[in-house]
């Protein structure tokens, strides 16, 4: 029921999108909301976490359908630089192009709060992650020279309580 109340509203966008005849913009999901159209867990969630690729203000209109969101910086989120090319789309919108990031991007991007819920989440996303393929984006945003520094001085705190508990 709440994957289908989350592609709902991702139609309702995509509705509002054509019908104020806007350009078809890219939306890259993470967080809780992508977990769930990726079938990466089950826990329930509506909230849908997307990166911020500089979209105009009239996508405001759209955006406000998804009721609660956040809508990330890539200054202040773990993300490889890379995370496009692992993205999967969702082949369900045709004047939305709707992508969830890939389940190592999602699983890395929690590493920095490892709050109860991120790791229900990477309990159930962890063991069907390649490992390579995670310590490669780990490595991917260790390298990144527009990170902020508080946000990557939290990842490297929480990086050894992960790599420990999840043997990567």
């Amino acid at each position: 029921m709440i994957k289908e109340n989350l592609l709902e509203v991702l139609h309702e966008m995509e509705e509002v999108t054509k019908l104020f005849k806007m350009e078809p913009f890219d939306i890259y999901l993470l967080g809780g909301g992508a977990c769930i159209l990726g079938e990466y867990t089950t826990r329930a969630t509506l909230d849908i976490d997307f990166v911020d690729l500089g979209y105009p203000a009239k996508y405001g209109k759209v955006f406000s359908l998804l009721r609660d969101y956040d809508m990330l910086e890539y200054e202040s989120t773990l993300l490889s630089p890379n995370y496009k090319e692992r993205a999967i789309k969702l082949d369900k919108f045709k004047y939305i192009n709707v992508y969830v990031l890939s389940k190592e991007d999602i699983a890395i991007s929690k590493v920095i709060r490892l709050a109860e819920k991120d790791i229900e989440d990477l309990n159930e996303i962890i063991p069907n992650c390649n490992k390579e393929i995670l310590n490669r984006i780990i490595e991917e945003i260790l390298n990144r020279d527009d990170l902020f520094e508080s946000k990557r001085n939290e990842f490297i705190k929480k990086l050894k309580i992960f790599k420990e508990k999840y043997n990567v």
